[in-house]
């Protein structure tokens, strides 16, 4: 074989690798699209009238038509669609109508926030879950398995709200009166100068997405200790610690990866009911508030960064959940 054919087999072995990459790609390119019109849209058709609800219903008429005409209004949807979306690929959001700010500067202490408080939860939840669902593992069919199987149930069952409602009950009124029940944070503050008002926020995310993923690790860490290279390793002596560690955790630990990034797309999903109940100044909160205003700028904006980092989410985990299929496909042939 030459120099050259050699060039071009490892070519399309590299293309060949990176087209589901490329093709998944395009999709969520074109996803994203269709979640953009759909998000400028459903923007439109919330009821009221901007231009009423910026200049009050004492404006008249001749006001409220030269409102919409400097605002575009008066444009087809579909030109208002183009130009939205031709700004926010120059890197212009807009401005917002309740306040006259750059949405990007909102934006982004929004987003800044909003990260803050998902990365405070995934880096708690995470290793948390490991160690849950390890023990649960350990005790199958006792009573702390049976103790966790049963709060994981009631967790993922109850909505988001009424656990941080509870949470605020317990630990933010007469019962104990430890932490804030609204996370107030000065605007340009950082939230981690404010530790307390991280903790109830936090903790609701938190508390379900460790039932699931400790669940999910105890399934995987009862089905590997069942294998036979596990009894292989108990019929040599060795020690139950290092049989765990060393043999049974890094297989478990491998399929629990893509449902832990889905995990952290549902948290990015769901920080905007904890923000709202917690009155927190993130993503979802402002969201909340450019609804009430109908700040159509700031609404289309903040629902489209969600829609996006869902998107990386998942696709993190659709990647990562077919890389482990196809080593196990290699592995099965081998």
């Amino acid at each position: 074989m030459t120099v050259d054919s050699q060039n071009d087999s490892a070519t399309i072995g590299v293309f060949a690798r990176l087209q589901p990459l490329l093709a998944r790609l395009l999709q969520g390119v074109l996803t994203l699209l269709a979640v953009s019109l759909l998000i400028f849209l459903a923007a439109r058709a919330l009821p009221g009238d901007v231009a009423n609800m910026i200049l009050g219903q004492s404006a008249t008429q001749e006001q409220l038509d030269q409102l919409r005409v400097q605002l575009g209004l008066d444009q087809p949807l579909w030109w208002q669609y183009l130009i939205w979306l031709g700004g926010i690929l120059r890197g212009d959001w807009g401005t917002s109508l309740s306040n006259g700010q750059p949405v990007a500067d909102l934006l982004a202490l929004g987003v800044r926030n909003s990260a803050t408080l998902s990365g405070v939860a995934l880096a708690v939840m995470l290793p948390l879950s490991l160690l849950v669902g390890v023990v649960a593992a350990q005790f199958r069919d006792g009573f702390v398995d049976k103790l966790f199987l049963g709060m994981s149930m009631v967790a993922n069952a109850v909505p988001d709200f009424v656990t941080g409602t509870v949470l605020v009950a317990l630990f933010a009124t007469t019962v104990l009166h430890v932490l804030p029940a609204v996370s107030f944070i000065p605007p340009g503050d950082s939230p981690f100068s404010y530790p307390d008002a991280l903790v109830l926020p936090a903790t609701t995310v938190i508390i379900p997405g460790v039932m699931y993923l400790a669940r999910l690790v105890r399934v995987a860490v009862i089905d590997v200790m069942a294998t036979e290279y596990i009894q292989t390793a108990e019929l040599k002596g060795l020690s139950s610690g290092r049989i765990l560690f060393r043999h049974a955790l890094p297989n478990a630990v491998a399929p629990i990866i893509p449902a832990a990034s889905l995990v952290a797309a549902f948290t990015v999903g769901g920080v905007v009911v904890v923000e709202y109940l917690f009155a927190y100044p993130g993503v979802g909160s402002a969201l909340v508030d450019a609804v009430t205003n109908r700040d159509l700028p700031v609404i289309q904006a903040n629902i489209l960064v969600i829609a996006s980092a869902y998107f990386i989410f998942n696709l993190i985990a659709d990647s990562l959940a077919q890389r482990d299929e196809a080593a196990g496909q290699r592995q099965s042939k081998a």
